[in-house]
């Protein structure tokens, strides 16, 4: 048997790794260094290759991949979506993800993403949320309660300081979960039977539902002066969660304009609906919230870079431990070009 050369290894973080990781960094450490990684990214803007996701869709969801490279690491996420898979026992979105040295091509991590995602961006909603949420905010309403619901709750606890969380979902099973997980992690948590009750005294709004088409989860008329809205669920043509009313009524930040138009709130809109993006406010460039009254809305689709800068983490995170597993995944033959040659000393 031809033993692989370590040039032909790459490191794999499987689910067991990643979910060892997560419990020897603790989650909420671990949310707070993923979201320094992506803000640093978003400081980095102009460097990225930057495309809509390529997306492929069906009646039943979404399959997706979502590329980008700064120039020295090229980083890709394959993700589907598929909200009928929870009542056959699936996960509505899984993934992995891979990244890979631009100078010669080799990868140079693969990972699972599925739980990368959903802690990235949970990273990412708290971190746009600590330039945009009113200052001091302590309550969220959390309208959609799945796999979600928990990860962006305690995201806000470890990076704003959150301390209160309004469960609502149509399935009080999934309220009912949510509360459960988070029973022990320090916050009050307070199931609600309505989106209104959910929604008083709350100076976040997240919206995460999963179904795939137009809905109004959000009327004009439930949205007050002075709140931050988080609207997450909107992630692919066709669907949206929010009333037109509230965006004409909103200062909207976005991620990448091109895309969010495709996919987030903003595809009920005008394709000239001003909107600012991100990277400005982090850089300073544009201002995010400006005063008490404003109503500020990160209309966030998830973007690539995003996933690039968890990768890029879970990349120096595992860097010499046991967190991570060699994969032979790449040919490397004594001479590059004999790749024959390789193959026949293989025989048995």
């Amino acid at each position: 048997m031809v033993q692989p050369s370590d040039k032909a290894l790459v490191p794999f973080v499987s689910v067991d790794n990643m979910m060892r990781l997560v419990h020897h960094i603790g989650i909420e450490t671990i949310l707070k260094e993923i979201s320094i990684y992506i803000e640093d990214d978003f400081k980095r803007w102009e460097l990225f290759d930057k495309t809509p996701r390529v997306a492929s869709h069906s009646e039943v969801g979404v399959i997706e991949l979502m590329p980008t490279s700064d120039g020295e690491a090229y980083g890709f996420k394959y993700v589907n979506g598929h909200p009928k898979n929870t009542s056959e026992g699936l996960q509505t979105v899984t993934a992995f993800g891979l990244l890979a040295d631009v100078y010669t091509g080799y990868p140079v991590l693969l990972s699972e993403m599925t739980l990368l995602t959903a802690l990235r961006t949970a990273a990412t909603s708290a971190m746009v949320a600590k330039h945009l949420a009113p200052r001091g905010a302590e309550t969220m309403a959390m309208i959609g309660n799945g796999t979600q619901s928990e990860f962006q709750t305690l995201a806000m606890k470890a990076i704003i300081g959150l301390k209160n969380v309004r469960l609502y979902d149509i399935d009080r099973a999934a309220s009912e979960k949510c509360a459960r997980n988070l029973s022990s992690m320090g916050m009050n948590v307070t199931i609600c039977s309505t989106p209104e009750g959910a929604i008083q005294g709350a100076q976040i709004l997240t919206t995460c539902t999963a179904d795939k088409k137009n809905a109004t989860i959000l009327s004009d008329n439930m949205v007050g002066a002075g709140v931050h809205i988080n609207a997450i669920g909107g992630d692919c043509p066709g669907k949206t969660e929010l009333a037109a009313g509230i965006l004409e009524r909103a200062d909207v930040f976005v991620e990448f304009p091109e895309q969010t138009r495709i996919e987030g709130e903003i595809q009920q809109m005008a394709d000239d609906f001003p909107v600012t993006e991100m990277w400005e406010v982090i850089l300073g460039q544009k201002p995010g919230r400006i005063d008490d009254t404003q109503i500020t809305l990160f209309d966030g689709v998830g973007f690539a870079t995003e996933d690039f800068s968890a990768l890029r983490y879970i990349r120096d995170r595992v860097k010499g431990t046991d967190f991570c597993d060699p994969l032979d995944m790449l040919a490397d033959p004594d001479d590059p070009r004999d790749l024959f040659g390789m193959l026949q000393r293989a025989k048995v």
